[in-house]
């Protein structure tokens, strides 16, 4: 049987500071946080839908992949489908509890802000299960790096600014931008460290399509420009220039994706990307929440 570490693992915890940030930063972003109006129940209700949609993405990505074979040679942590640590419908049923778990929290904050909200988390479900399941999915095609952006960064962060103001404002939007950035980037060294397996068994990234060095230098230009997007974000909010503070944690892993790392190397970059955007997600909320 499947032990709890296992699953554990199959959450993928490394990518959880894609789903961790976009809540900190949209609610630092509202105006009730610049107005010390935070509601902090709805707050805390953003950041359980958005942990639970990335775990549910994670084990459907285990699942989808696993029933198609497309993980069991890896380089990277073993997949609890292709490793044969769970059945398949095990994997799917855990993916499915934690998208019930995200909808039924979803419709509470939804009852109580606007049902606007409903359909942007449909959406969001909807793309998290199509990103490596169903006939065609868009992660085999090269898009999930748009998706990512779109679904991580501007539909989380502005989504969870949404909740607290029900609008949507130009603060909340332009916020967005680094931390969707960020999960690109996070994406990005996944798919680079899995471009050799990946192109063997017909999964065809962005990175798989681009080939190894173009898909380098996308890393390096995505993590700039998540780096030092508070430039402009400062014409909003100037205390956000902390942000470029953390450049010193970007520079060790664009410098051995430079190096033309590969294999291990290259886990050891996913987790420091992991840990850069929680730093710039660290550093926005708070200078988001010193306000102007």
């Amino acid at each position: 049987m499947t032990n709890t570490r296992e699953w554990l693992a199959g959450a993928r915890p490394p990518t959880w500071p894609a789903s961790l940030v976009p809540p900190f930063v949209g609610t630092a972003a509202s105006d009730a946080a610049a107005d010390g109006a935070v509601v902090w129940w709805r707050a805390a209700c953003a950041l359980v839908v958005s942990l639970c949609i990335q775990i549910a993405v994670n084990y459907a990505n285990d699942y989808s992949d696993g029933v198609r074979g497309a993980d069991v040679a890896r380089v990277g942590p073993q997949r609890l489908v292709a490793s044969g640590a769970a059945s398949p419908a095990t994997v799917r049923n855990a993916a499915f509890a934690a998208f019930g778990v995200a909808v039924i929290v979803g419709v509470i904050v939804a009852a109580a802000v606007s049902w606007w909200l409903v359909v942007a988390g449909a959406a969001s479900i909807l793309a998290a299960w199509y990103y490596t399941g169903g006939r065609r999915p868009y992660g085999y095609r090269g898009l999930g790096e748009l998706f990512v952006f779109v679904f991580f960064g501007l539909v989380a962060t502005a989504g969870s600014a949404f909740v607290q103001d029900a609008r949507l404002t130009l603060l909340g939007i332009a916020a967005s931008v680094p931390v969707g950035l960020g999960s690109v980037a996070l994406l990005i060294s996944n798919n680079l460290r899995d471009l050799p397996t990946d192109s063997q068994v017909g999964k065809r990234t962005l990175a798989v399509r681009m080939g190894d060095p173009p898909t380098r230098v996308m890393y390096v230009v995505i993590v700039i420009g998540m780096v030092f997007s508070p430039m402009y974000l400062s014409l909003l909010r100037p205390w956000t220039m902390l942000g470029l503070a953390a450049f010193a944690f970007a520079v060790a892993p664009m410098r051995t994706v430079l190096k033309g790392a590969t294999g291990p190397a290259l886990v050891t970059v996913l987790a420091a990307t992991g840990r850069l955007q929680i730093v710039v997600g660290a550093l926005l909320t708070i200078g988001l929440a010193l306000g102007p």
